[in-house]
């Protein structure tokens, strides 16, 4: 290869690994900037002079205001479900573990909840992701043929009654919203709560 290609690789090279690193720093500023504002209350040209960007840049790579806050939300989201796994056979578990993952990552259920206040009002909130639940409802039905969870009550609800449950204390909550600087003691005496309801509610 020569000199000159060798320089024309790097080059290109140098501009991919810049134009990475500028999507990155306005998906982090907008994260921020949506987790607080909503969609409405976001301003475009405030997350691009927090991401050392320009607004031609975001809709370069964004197409928008919306469709920003939606990559943002899907990659939330996404990242919730892989790092908590369902497992049907130790519900309390997954609804413990849940607990814990709305303690620590407040700005998934502030973005879910502009979510459903700004994007989607009624019915599906995760409607537009083809499938979303599809994997993780097949699961249920499958625990409960197989005896390990209650039969009585459709696999869709469970689901959203099991959410909603693990979600009591999250920042949506309309009683309290836990925190990381509470005592432990709260938290284990919630978890202990929670892990017990699910158990009796869901589990044979």
């Amino acid at each position: 290869m020569s000199e000159a290609t060798n320089r024309s690789v790097g080059a290109t090279l140098g501009r991919m690994r810049d134009a990475a690193a500028t999507r990155e720093r306005i998906l982090a500023a907008a994260t921020a900037e949506f987790a607080q504002h909503g969609m409405a209350g976001a301003r475009v040209d405030r997350i691009a002079t927090a991401a050392s960007s320009n607004k031609a840049q975001l809709y370069a790579y964004f197409g928008g205001k919306d469709a920003l806050f939606d990559t943002i939300f899907a990659a939330h989201v996404a990242a919730n479900v892989d790092g908590v796994p369902l497992t049907v056979d130790d519900l309390p578990g997954y609804a413990v573990r849940l607990y814990d993952a709305y303690l620590h990552d407040p700005v998934l259920v502030r973005l879910v909840t502009w979510a459903r206040l700004e994007r989607t009002p009624a019915g599906d909130l995760f409607a537009h992701w083809a499938d979303h639940d599809v994997a993780k409802l097949s699961e249920v039905t499958r625990a409960q043929q197989a005896g390990l969870v209650v039969d009585d009550v459709d696999p869709a609800d469970l689901w959203s009654l099991l959410i909603a449950l693990a979600g009591t204390w999250a920042q949506a909550s309309i009683t309290w919203t836990a925190t990381p600087d509470e005592p432990e003691a709260d938290h284990e005496r919630r978890r202990r709560a929670l892990a017990a309801t699910v158990r009796r509610a869901f589990c044979r």
